[in-house]
């Protein structure tokens, strides 16, 4: 039996490359005869860069960024297609995992490291970067990002405003002269599913910057600065920010790679799968398991699970997914080519100890076993 394994990560606990190879383990010690294949897979959040560069055979890039909380931060990206494309995940550089949970600042947070990342790749020749949107700390509207690439914001004073979206409502107008030159030969690709809008009741500040640490009071004041960041590009640049869908991405860096960078929003799971050509790993194959952490509603949303189980269905492939909790999975997942699904969790076990690696580790290797011998089971019965 030829089956295919392709998991995203299970945050804050196993990538996608270390889920993979447990699974691929468990399966075998079930059937030696088994024929294996992995591939990590990612929606454009975490796992993004570790897909292309171990998928495409690429190279990882690591260099020192500011931080979302303005303290230096080691950041890795990677590099494809000869070393002509970057890959960049901007939690990488502006990720919540980088700020204290008990100290989060969701006012002060900056995506000045994305930039740097940015400069960093097309100083280094790339001619064009893919940006995985997904867990920032921000919500600076991507303003912090703009001024590592040279865009300059004023205040009244004439005076350049400082980092974080505290500032925003600073700006009275901008400066384009130091722009980073190379910046209008180079492509943008941008991953991402989300489709809020940069500012108001669905957009970045009110849907996502409590988990980021804001108060009430600094969520409206958060969106009255993406409202006058918007007004102001509209004024100065004829761009209405807004208009977007997807703007308000991680914390309106959406908006500003696509209203300045002129980037190109795209599916962040169907974008991976087609550039790994994964229509061609699937060829003879019977079975594909696939999973993350959490299988819940969201998972149909654009995320990584759902979006190879739909091309597995294309082919008439038998889908499985594991994960630690599914306990808020319904039939509906079924819809999304989802044969069956089973929590990888053994027994009661609070959500700090499922995390660890060593015990994520253990219970895919586990439950993969026994989907190996049920597959067996199967694969014997079809035979009679």
């Amino acid at each position: 039996m030829n089956i295919l394994v392709a998991m995203d990560s299970l945050k804050g606990s196993l990538s996608s490359s270390e889920a993979n190879e447990m699974i691929k383990k468990g399966l075998q010690q079930a059937n030696p005869q088994f024929h294996v294949k992995t591939v990590p897979i990612a929606d454009g959040g975490e796992g993004t860069v570790d897909a292309f560069v171990v998928g495409l055979h690429g190279t990882y890039v690591k260099t020192e960024v500011t931080g979302p909380l303005g303290t230096p931060t080691t950041a890795t990206y990677g590099l494809i297609h000869e070393g002509k494309t970057a890959v960049i995940e901007v939690a990488e550089a502006c990720g919540l995992p980088l700020v204290d949970p008990r100290h989060k600042q969701a006012m002060e947070a900056t995506s000045y490291g994305v930039g740097e990342l940015i400069c960093h790749a097309i100083d280094d020749g790339c001619e064009s970067v893919y940006i995985g949107l997904g867990g920032s700390a921000t919500t600076d509207a991507g303003v912090g990002m703009l001024q590592a690439l040279g865009f300059q914001f004023l205040d009244a004073n004439g005076n350049a405003i400082g980092l974080g979206g505290k500032h925003l409502t600073s700006i009275q107008t901008m400066n384009t002269t130091n722009v980073h030159k190379a910046l209008q030969h180079v492509t943008f690709h941008i991953l991402c599913d989300v489709q809020n809008p940069l500012y108001g009741p669905n957009g970045a500040a009110y849907i996502f910057s409590p988990q980021k640490g804001a108060s009430p009071e600094e969520v409206q004041s958060l969106d009255k600065g993406l409202q006058h960041f918007s007004s102001l590009v509209h004024t100065e640049m004829g761009v209405d920010l807004q208009r977007y869908a997807g703007g308000g991405a991680a914390g309106g860096l959406g908006a500003a790679c696509l209203g300045f960078l002129q980037g190109e929003f795209v599916s962040g799971v169907s974008f991976l799968l087609e550039q790994l050509k994964m229509e061609a790993k699937l060829r003879d194959v019977q079975v594909v398991i696939t999973g993350e952490g959490r299988l819940d509603a969201q998972s149909a949303m654009g995320k990584a699970p759902t979006g190879i189980a739909k091309l597995a269905k294309q082919q008439g492939i038998a889908v499985i997914a594991l994960a630690g909790d599914v306990s808020l999975s319904d039939s509906h997942i079924h819809e999304f080519g989802i044969d069956a699904f089973f929590s990888i969790v053994q027994g009661p076990i609070s959500l700090q100890q499922a995390i660890q690696p060593e015990q994520a580790s253990t219970n895919l290797l586990k439950t993969a076993e026994q989907v190996g011998r049920l597959l067996c089971i199967s694969d014997s019965f079809m035979s009679k």
